[in-house]
């Protein structure tokens, strides 16, 4: 999809939306007007801002979809998603939609100003890889990043969803971030979740997080906000 495709798309969405879902039409909406005075030429400068909208687009047009089904279907095309991408439509997506978000305005600012990066992007598709060559399964989001203090959903191949954020921040400081990180896992009513603190400069630390990652998602009880450090 072109930049000048964008604002079009997500007009069309609204419209829809707006007999099936009108959680996702204000969302939309919002966003919408975030951009509309934007030029395409500049929003193609922007790579994580396109990302961004490209993924909202690509989520809204698939939940308007699955609420056309009925409930069998709905159910029946579910059951063949990967937990984690299951956990996304069925609950988070919904929520960050349906839900206030304390942390939309402060994320919008920053994605459209530029500010922004992935500092942690290529671990987190390293360890895709990895979780991926063990039979286990992951998916990303922007909002999931932004709002909910989630690098990953991962799940092992006989595990549940388990919300993954990673950080290289000195342990100097990782404290109060982990209780920041587990308050917003509870203000969106995320059950589980693992706070990983890394030293980049260790070997087979990456071998090591998967373990530990892949482990939790099978054995980690509701209500746990575990933090480790490797």
């Amino acid at each position: 999809m072109q930049a000048i495709e964008i604002e079009p798309k997500l007009r069309e969405l609204m419209g829809i939306a707006s007999s099936v879902d009108p959680g996702l039409e204000y969302r939309l909406e919002e966003i919408w007007r975030w951009i509309k005075d934007m030029k395409p030429g500049l929003l193609m400068q922007k790579k994580f801002l396109m990302g961004f909208l490209l993924e909202v687009i690509k989520d809204a047009e698939f939940w308007l979809a699955l609420k056309v089904l009925t409930d069998e279907e709905r159910e029946s095309f579910l059951n063949q998603l990967t937990p984690p991408v299951r956990f996304w439509y069925e609950f988070l997506f919904p929520k960050w939609f349906n839900e206030k978000d304390n942390k939309f305005y402060i994320w919008k600012q920053k994605l459209r100003s530029g500010e922004f990066n992935q500092e942690d992007a290529q671990l987190i598709d390293l360890i895709a890889q990895k979780i991926k060559i063990r039979e286990g399964s992951l998916v990303q989001r922007y909002v999931a990043d932004f709002s909910m203090a989630t690098d990953a959903i991962v799940s092992s191949n006989k595990g549940r969803p388990l919300c993954v954020q990673v950080t290289s921040i000195s342990d100097d400081f990782s404290d109060h971030k982990y209780e920041e990180w587990k308050k917003t896992l509870k203000d969106w009513n995320i059950e589980r979740g693992i706070f990983v603190s890394y030293n980049p400069g260790k070997e087979e630390f990456v071998s090591q997080m998967v373990n530990l990652v892949l482990h939790n998602s099978s054995h980690l009880e509701e209500s746990k906000y575990l933090k480790f450090s490797f």
